[in-house]
């Protein structure tokens, strides 16, 4: 049989093989396919990375997958650990995941702590997503803060997982760019000790469905499962070099405006804020250090987006403004402190009571919260 026509399967996670598209599950270059089927050793590059450089790249599912994952962990007594992107809490969480867990615990874990400037409170964080979580339905027995980019508090996650565990299997969840598997990787260093020690894919087996499972010193495992897609990500109407700079990178460092009502911020050409009733008052920003802001008047505002969207106002560059999705507007008035939080960028602390209008692209979200500083 041609080796085009023939179903070919990865032997450690069992994803079917493909030579087409790097950012999908079961991809083998050309050069390693028929090396592969010789030896009888026929990995997908994700598989070949853990097991030669003990990276674990992520993989994504679809909704009938991921659903079907969802069940057998109800199914059996597990902990379940929930990433979440502290900066996209909402966009990040699960829709029913407390209808599929069943009774097993959950612990919440908020990703990026690095990022979040150095007056902000952990406690105060933990606290909110705990409230979060609640109002999503979930029953978190605890939440904690990591970053998976600089291993930070990667061995109190160990900890507390060990606490929670006993003697469990432990299922790590997410939707995709939440980080979970930059997390997932920082575990793989702390359990090996050196990061040039070799995982073989029989230390590390997987399914179909592509968990791949990390044994455990009582026989249980750690179990990486694949990112579900959330389409009302801002992830998803960006590339991934604009989401790069616009995702933040390094601490943050907030920027006040003064406004008066009437007055328009412009996050890019990616989103807008709108103080539209009130007296003069100061707004905080809380975004990415290289996410350019301009203020304008909002009665010309329109006009000044559709002048300089793509020039002035990027990202998205001249090139990408024309299939990037309208700007859909919300209107939220404001009693108390509040935070106007603009999912996957960051949020705008609004300190005095007013309206105020956001705009994001369609199907992303925007959300109001108590502040968190």
């Amino acid at each position: 049989m041609n080796l085009t026509e023939e179903e070919l399967f990865c032997i450690g996670c069992g994803a079917k093989i493909q030579t087409e598209n790097a950012d999908e599950r079961g991809y083998t270059p050309n050069s390693a396919l028929a090396k592969g089927i010789e030896t009888g050793q026929l990995l997908c590059q994700r598989c070949f990375r853990l097991r030669h450089y003990n990276q674990l790249e992520k993989v994504e599912a679809t909704d009938d997958e991921f659903l079907a994952m969802l069940n057998s962990i109800g199914d059996e007594d597990a902990l379940v650990v929930k990433v979440v992107d502290i900066f996209d809490m909402y966009g990040s969480m699960i829709p029913g995941l407390h209808r599929f867990v069943g009774k097993n615990p959950i612990l919440i874990v908020g990703n990026k702590v690095d990022v979040l400037p150095r007056s902000v409170k952990h406690s105060r964080v933990t606290h909110w997503m705990m409230k979060q979580a609640r109002a999503a339905g979930l029953r978190p027995v605890d939440a904690m803060l990591v970053s998976g980019k600089k291993a930070t508090y990667i061995d109190d996650l160990l900890k507390k997982v060990e606490e929670l565990r006993e003697g469990r299997n432990v299922y790590v969840v997410g939707v995709t760019n939440v980080g979970k598997s930059t997390i997932m990787n920082q575990i793989i260093k702390a359990a090996t000790g050196n990061n040039e020690d070799v995982i073989t894919t029989s230390q590390f087996p997987g399914t179909t469905l592509d968990q791949i499972r990390i044994p455990l010193d009582d026989g249980s495992s750690l179990i990486d499962t694949p990112g579900i897609i959330h389409r009302h990500q801002m992830a998803h109407v960006l590339s991934e070099k604009d989401l790069h700079l616009v995702s933040p990178q390094k601490e943050l460092k907030p920027m006040t405006y003064q406004l008066n009502a009437g007055q328009t911020l412009f996050l890019g050409a990616i989103a807008r804020f709108d103080y539209v009733l009130g007296e003069r008052a100061s707004f905080t920003g809380y975004f990415s250090n290289d996410l350019k802001i301009h203020r304008t008047k909002t009665e010309k505002a329109d006009a000044f987006y559709d002048k300089h969207k793509g020039g002035l106002l990027q990202p998205p560059n001249e090139t990408e403004i024309e299939q990037f999705p309208k700007l859909v507007r919300r209107e939220f008035v404001v009693k108390e402190p509040t935070d106007i939080v603009f999912s996957g960028l960051g949020w705008i602390a609004v300190h005095k009571p007013g309206k105020v209008a956001v705009w994001v692209p369609e199907g992303v979200d925007a959300v109001i919260r108590e502040p968190i500083i």
